[in-house]
C-alpha cells in the first residue's frame, strides 16, 4: 500500500511562522525531506523514529539535485511511508513544488500541498516594508533572478514591463545576478533613484537588512558583501521600512543565548527568547529519569489523608506525582484538607494547572524561604510529604524534621545528558555566543562535565546569567564569575536581567 506525500511549507524561518497544519503534519511524519531555509527546529517535532533526510538546496549548491529528490520522495511514499516534503516559504512559490506535485500524480502517490508564507511577504513585513501601500504599490511582482542553466527553454523575463509598472518588485534568489537585474530595469525606463531594499534571513534573529537605489544596488551589495538567501526589493514601499521596523527593535534581536536546561524543561525559556527576537542555542545538559514502578509513592498515595503538608520544589515533581495519582484513579479531590506548598512561582504554575491553588509560595524562591514560611506554623502533630528528585539539596528536610514528621519520597532522578556533549564543545568554541544561563546548580555542574574542566576559559567571554543564589554559588565555586543574577528565582525573571542589561547597554 502507498504511503502520502505532504508538501509542507514552512514559511520564511521564524519557527511560529508555520500553519497548524504544516506542524501537524511534521508530528505524524516517517520520514521528513528538508532544506537548509526550512527552520530545522521543527524537526524537534517529529516522532522519534523519524527519519530525517537533508537535501540542502543553497543557491548553487544542491546536496541532491531537484529531480533525485523527486524521486526520493516518490520513493519512500511507495515503501508505504508518510513523507514530508518541508520546504522554506510555500512549496509553489519557486520552490519546485509543482515539479514534485507531477510526478507524484504521474505514479498514482496521494499527495497534499500545505500552503507557508511566502518570504517575499513574510520576510518583508519583519523588514518594515510593507509590500503593497495605498500610497505606493497597489501590486506586486515576484521574479526569480535565478534563471533555468540546464538548457531547457524558458519564457525571457519582460523588463519593459517591469520597469513600467507601479507596483513593488521582489526577486528571490536574484544576488548574483543583480547587476544584470539593476541595469536592465534602468535601462527599460525605471528610475535609477528608485529605493532598494536587501533583506538577508528574513525574520530570523540575524536578519540584516540593507538599502540602496536602482542606481548602486550593486555596488552597495559589493560593499556590504550581501549573500545569499536574500530578497531583493524594489519600490518606494522600501522607504516605510524606518517608520514600520519592529523586529530588529525587540530587546534579544541578534544575540545568540545558550539555554542549558533540560529540553522538556527548557521549551518556556526558549519561546520566551524566541519571542524576544534573539537566538535561543539549546544544550539540553540534564535528563530526566522517573521511577518507574514507584511502589513507595503509591503507598504514600494510598493513606495521603495522613499528611497535613505536600511540598514540591520542581515541575517534574508535580508532573510525576499527578500522573501517579490519576494513573491510580485519584484525583485532587483526595488533596481537599493537606496544605500543598511550592517552592517558586514556576512550580506553583505547574500546581495551578493540575487544578490547585498553592497554600504557600514563599517570597523568597529557595527552599530556605519555604523553611522561614512553614517554621512557625508546623508542630509535632503534622505530617509532610515531599515527592521530589534523588540528591536534592536536604536542608528543607533536615529542618522540618526537627519541628514534625517528614517523609521523602524519590519520583525522578536527574541524570547528565550526554547526548550533546561533542555538540555543546562546539558550540562553545565556534559560535559567537553573547549569553549562556544557568536554572540551578545541576546544569552548572553537568554543563562543565559535558565540556570539561579543561575548557572553563572558553566561558570567560560569555556574560554568565544565574536564576538564583544557590547556582550563583556553584557557578563561582568552579572559577567563573557571573555576569548578573536573576532577582526572582524564574524564566520570566533570568530573560528581564538580560533585557536590562541590554537597555542600560
Amino acid at each position: 500500500m502507498n504511503g502520502k506525500v505532504y508538501l509542507v511549507g514552512a514559511g520564511p524561518g521564524d519557527y511560529k511562522l508555520i500553519t497548524l497544519k504544516g506542524l501537524e503534519c511534521i508530528r505524524k511524519a516517517d520520514v521528513i525531506v528538508y532544506d537548509r531555509l526550512a527552520n530545522i527546529n521543527y524537526l524537534k517535532e517529529a516522532k522519534e523514529d523519524c527519519e530525517f533526510i537533508n537535501v540542502g538546496k543553497a543557491s548553487s549548491n544542491h546536496l541532491l539535485p531537484q529531480d533525485d529528490i523527486n524521486r526520493l520522495i516518490a520513493d519512500r511514499a511507495l515503501e508505504g511511508k508518510v513523507v514530508v516534503r518541508l520546504k522554506g516559504g510555500d512549496p509553489y512559490v519557486f520552490g519546485r513544488g509543482g515539479e514534485e506535485a507531477e510526478l507524484l500524480r504521474d505514479e498514482g502517490i496521494d499527495f497534499e500541498v500545505i500552503p507557508g508564507i511566502t518570504s517575499p511577504i513574510g520576510g518583508l513585513c519583519y523588514a518594515g516594508i510593507p509590500i503593497t501601500h495605498r500610497d505606493h504599490a497597489s501590486s506586486f511582482h515576484v521574479i526569480t533572478g535565478h534563471p533555468r542553466k540546464d538548457g531547457k527553454e524558458t519564457k525571457e523575463i519582460n523588463w519593459n514591463a517591469l520597469a513600467n509598472v507601479k507596483g513593488t518588485l521582489v526577486f528571490l534568489m536574484g544576488i548574483a545576478n543583480l547587476k544584470s537585474i539593476s541595469e536592465n530595469l534602468i535601462k527599460e525606463g525605471k528610475d535609477k533613484n528608485t529605493p532598494v531594499a536587501f533583506v538577508s534571513w528574513a525574520t530570523r534573529y540575524n536578519q540584516k537588512v540593507i538599502t540602496a537605489t536602482l542606481e548602486n544596488a550593486y555596488e552597495v551589495a559589493i560593499k556590504e558583501e550581501i549573500k545569499p538567501p536574500t530578497l531583493i526589493v524594489v519600490g518606494s514601499v522600501v522607504n516605510l521600512r524606518d517608520k514600520l521596523n519592529f523586529f530588529e527593535e525587540k530587546p534579544l534581536f541578534g544575540k545568540n543565548i545558550v539555554v542549558t536546561r533540560s529540553r522538556i524543561q527548557s521549551s518556556s525559556l526558549v519561546e520566551k527568547i524566541n519571542d524576544m527576537g534573539g537566538n535561543p542555542i539549546e544544550i539540553p545538559t540534564i535528563k530526566i529519569e522517573k521511577i518507574e514502578n514507584n511502589i513507595e509513592l503509591e503507598n504514600e498515595i494510598k493513606q495521603i489523608q495522613a499528611y497535613s503538608y505536600i511540598i514540591f520544589s520542581s515541575k517534574n515533581a508535580v508532573e510525576i506525582f499527578f500522573d501517579k495519582l490519576n494513573e491510580m484513579g485519584y484525583d485532587c479531590r483526595v488533596l481537599y484538607n493537606i496544605k500543598i506548598c511550592a517552592v517558586g512561582l514556576e512550580t506553583a504554575k505547574y500546581i495551578k494547572s493540575r487544578g490547585i491553588n498553592p497554600d504557600i509560595v514563599p517570597k523568597k524562591y529557595v527552599a530556605e524561604g519555604l523553611y522561614e514560611e512553614l517554621k512557625d506554623i508546623v508542630n509535632e502533630n503534622d505530617r509532610i510529604l515531599i515527592p521530589r528528585a534523588k540528591n536534592a539539596r536536604d536542608f528543607i528536610i533536615n529542618k522540618l524534621s526537627e519541628k514534625c514528621s517528614v517523609k521523602e519520597v524519590i519520583t525522578y532522578e536527574s541524570v547528565i545528558d550526554s547526548s550533546k556533549k561533542d555538540e555543546a564543545l562546539k558550540i562553545i568554541q565556534n559560535e559567537e555566543l553573547d549569553y549562556i544561563t544557568f536554572a540551578s546548580s545541576s546544569t552548572v555542574k553537568n554543563f562543565i562535565t559535558l565540556i570539561g574542566e579543561e575548557n572553563l576559559n572558553k566561558l570567560n567571554d560569555l556574560k554568565i546569567i544565574s536564576i538564583g543564589p544557590i547556582t550563583t554559588k556553584t557557578i563561582e565555586e568552579f572559577g567563573l564569575k557571573v555576569y548578573r543574577e536573576s532577582e526572582e528565582a524564574t524564566i520570566d525573571s533570568m530573560i528581564a536581567a538580560i533585557s536590562q542589561e541590554l537597555v542600560l547597554n
